[in-house]
């Protein structure tokens, strides 16, 4: 079995998207559009053209309305199952949920399905599971930092060489975590079942024992957070 098969990915669409109201009063947020094509279909094709296609979304709100839109996969060349939640998991509780339609041998790739990065190099990711798995279990997250964006000034983790921490010397830069990152599955070992679990508590615990990677990343990121945001995009964009 190849790297890319072993690599299945979990697209995050469970949201409310209470500040993008009332553009996700009746529309998922992960279904609003730039440049006329959804941001699930942004991801999906991106995966695609890397050549991840096993691919897992989970969804609360609205969630029917996502699986109408896009459907087993099969117009974009790939396999989609979805994970649906009778009420929002957060977002550790919805990735444990979703590991068994992921099945991932060890490393799964999780995006934010709200998350806007056209360039994205997916093809990356795939090698950085490679180099991972080389030293077994020992990393059990890496994440794609971005520089802080104007609506997030603080950040949320130092970036130390390739190691990630709550804590950072002098030279350290603290950034953004960009919703972008590789998981070992034994991250969310022994979480409970269909209970509302924040993913940022499990990162700070591996970050106490060294097992959590990153890399910065400088090309086009936005967190489609606003529908004035979501105006800018489509206006930059044309």
């Amino acid at each position: 079995m190849s790297n890319v098969q072993q690599m299945p990915c979990l697209l995050l669409a469970a949201g409310r998207g209470e500040r993008m109201r009332p553009l996700t009063d009746d529309l998922p947020k992960p279904l609003l559009s730039i440049k006329g094509k959804p941001l699930l279909q942004w991801h999906i094709e991106a995966l695609s053209s890397a050549g991840i296609h096993q691919i897992v979304i989970n969804h609360a709100w609205l969630g029917q309305k996502i699986e109408s839109a896009i459907a087993d996969g099969t117009q974009f060349g790939v396999n989609i199952r979805y994970s649906p939640e009778a009420k929002a998991l957060e977002t550790a509780g919805g990735i444990f949920k979703a590991l068994p339609l992921l099945s991932p041998q060890d490393y799964f790739l999780v995006i934010n399905g709200d998350v806007f990065c056209p360039d994205f190099p997916i093809q990356n990711l795939i090698t950085r599971a490679t180099v991972l798995r080389k030293n077994p279990g020992q990393t059990l997250a890496h994440l794609i930092m971005v520089p802080n964006p104007s609506q997030h000034p603080s950040g949320d983790f130092y970036l130390q060489g390739s190691q990630i921490g709550e804590q950072g010397s002098l030279d350290a830069e603290k950034l953004t975590f960009s919703g972008i990152g590789i998981y070992h599955r034994d991250l969310f070992k022994g979480l409970e079942a269909d209970t509302p679990i924040k993913l940022a508590p499990l990162l700070r615990t591996a970050m106490q024992d060294n097992r959590v990677s990153g890399e910065k990343y400088l090309g086009p990121w936005h967190d489609v957070g606003t529908p004035q945001r979501l105006q800018e995009l489509n206006v930059a964009y044309e």
